[in-house]
């Protein structure tokens, strides 16, 4: 009896459950129309992607491609900045609807959220000291690397970088560091800008931020080809398919139509929507 129980117990919590999950599709999207607003989770600091512009109002690549996918759901577009470390932990409990944040789609996140869409691919290069004795990435095994704390390039440098977006182009390990560095709110730059070996011999990062440092007078410099390609992504809450089917359509026309090429140009200068 008690084995009989049991299995109805479990069958009826199975049923529960698959209620509880039908009720959730498309909760997200429907809100999202009905309110007629798109609230999304981005950066306030990372240009050229999201950065508050001179008019203290965000703009940027990833703030233009919020604007863009709120335009074809037919909704106005609300941001908020709410911190890397809480977007990435998911169970947003509808405090916002998406992240367009440059996120990279990696396993572990993957446990928490889904990733509808693949919006572009970022190369990531190495920048060392503007007089830097280094002539190829070669030349920096055995170095002292600085990189951001639970970055996609810290991983790179531990040799431990999963990354299952389709479409990503596959890579190699090219560095071997003696040590690496790790930073959060302090700039890796200033401190590779004081020169070759004072504290560091070289950063790993997007190129696009290696440019800008180099575009805002910095003594920096990048070195070779990138060694890899970052396919940053949207983010949603986990559990949401017809929301992320929505996202998914979006972006591919977005893709088919050019859009999203124009809006990578205009804020990178080059297309990184395409990888060849």
């Amino acid at each position: 009896m008690r084995s009989i129980i049991k299995k109805t117990l479990i069958c009826a919590g199975l049923m529960a459950a698959a209620i509880s999950t039908s009720s959730q599709a498309g909760k997200t999207l429907d809100a999202v129309l009905a309110d007629k607003m798109l609230v999304v989770g981005t950066n306030s600091d990372y240009r050229p992607n999201a950065f508050l512009g001179d008019r203290n109002e965000l703009e940027g690549f990833d703030i233009d491609v919020s604007r863009e996918v709120a335009k074809r759901l037919g909704v106005d577009v609300k941001f908020v900045t709410p911190g890397w470390e809480v977007m990435t932990a998911g169970r947003w409990q509808g405090r916002w609807h998406m992240v367009v944040g440059s996120m990279t789609p990696t396993t572990k996140r993957a446990e928490v959220l889904d990733f509808p869409a693949t919006y572009y691919f970022i190369p990531a290069g190495v920048a060392v000291h503007k007089n830097s004795s280094a002539k190829s990435i070669a030349d920096l095994n055995g170095k002292v690397f600085g990189v951001v704390s639970t970055s996609t390039y810290h991983r790179y440098l531990e040799h431990n970088l999963k990354i299952d977006a389709v479409g990503t182009p596959p890579f190699e390990y090219q560095i071997k560091p003696q040590e690496i560095r790790l930073y959060g709110d302090i700039n890796e730059f200033d401190d590779l800008s004081l020169g070759e070996g004072v504290r560091l011999d070289a950063v790993i990062q997007s190129v696009s931020v290696i440019n800008q440092a180099v575009s805002k007078g910095l003594p920096v410099k990048m070195l070779g080809d990138p060694v890899f390609y970052e396919p940053l992504a949207i983010a949603i809450d986990k559990g949401d398919a017809e929301f992320g089917k929505k996202v998914h359509a979006i972006i591919e026309d977005m893709k088919s139509d050019g859009t999203l090429v124009g809006l990578s140009r205009k804020w990178h200068g080059v297309d990184y929507v395409t990888v060849k």
